[in-house]
């Protein structure tokens, strides 16, 4: 998972490509340079595990009335200062601001007959990774998708999609579905949240590319990205992948860092007409 230079490691898994020196952590908080090697700081480790709806990802057209074993760990490849779950995924292996966090050490194959007796116990579909930004735990995620594939259940992935190309071609052969979080549709947006939209949209394509079942969150925030020409072209990009592909626009609240007042249901309701233009299936959260 690195790459030396010198004296020290460079993690390839998403656009920040940290440069670590032995003994340093990454952005994110949950990659490491150990001796030369970026090693993953939370595989197998849980702050959050709970049998959700599927429509609580959300995704709204895959196995539609279902429940799917959904698990959390720590870490984030971004900085989103309105972050909802920000106790994990601002946290390191150290907790975050202090306190430590509850963590439960687990196996793929734990996970696995786990969701296998949920799905004979609550018609579980397989295992959802979200709460925290799955891909920074990549080779849990990895170890764990192969296993689910083997015997018939699916792996499902919240993610922001800032990842690698090379990575995240290796990893969507054993990942049914994706919501993928496209968090604005400017660079300036991702400038504030401390990442890279061209990244986020290459996964979007990739995946969709891919066969994976694909739906997209974003966050509508006031006077960040709210504008009725942004979700144009917003709308007009994702269509262009599929007029089919679903787009929820969900709304934002106070949290973390960032007192802006609470997004007007009205800003919604028009943004999804304007995205309606382009798009079939546009769906409304948090309202």
């Amino acid at each position: 998972m690195s790459e030396q230079s010198g004296a020290k490691a460079v993690c390839w898994l998403c656009p920040h490509r940290c440069h670590l020196a032995d003994g340093q952590t990454g952005f994110c908080r949950a990659r490491q340079n150990q001796g030369g090697i970026i090693r993953s700081l939370n595989y197998g480790l849980l702050t959050s595990a709970a049998l959700d709806p599927i429509e609580k990802k959300p995704l709204y057209h895959f196995h539609p009335g279902s429940h799917i074993l959904s698990l959390g760990s720590f870490g984030c490849n971004l900085r989103c200062p309105f972050c909802q779950n920000y106790t994990i995924s601002q946290a390191g292996f150290d907790g975050f601001a202090g306190q430590r966090l509850p963590l439960d050490r687990v196996t793929p194959k734990e996970i696995v007959a786990a969701a296998q007796r949920l799905e004979e116990t609550s018609g579980n579909i397989g295992v959802a990774f979200t709460y925290n930004e799955p891909l920074v735990g990549y080779e849990f995620v990895y170890d764990t998708a192969r296993l689910l594939k083997e015997v018939g259940l699916a792996t499902v992935l919240v993610t922001n999609g800032q990842i690698e190309k090379d990575s995240w071609l290796h990893l969507l052969p054993y990942i049914d579905a994706v919501n993928i979080d496209l968090k604005g549709f400017t660079q300036s947006f991702y400038d504030w949240i401390g990442g890279d939209l061209k990244t986020t949209k290459a996964a979007i394509e990739m995946a969709a590319e891919d066969g994976v079942h694909v739906e997209v969150t974003t966050l509508v925030i006031p006077g960040k990205n709210d504008s009725a020409a942004e979700m144009a072209a917003e709308a007009e990009w994702l269509a262009g992948i599929s007029a089919e592909l679903p787009l929820h626009l969900s709304r934002y609240f106070p949290r973390y860092q960032v007192d802006i007042p609470m997004t007007p249901v009205e800003t919604l309701q028009q943004l999804r007409r304007v995205a309606e233009a382009r798009l079939r299936f546009v769906h409304l959260g948090n309202i």
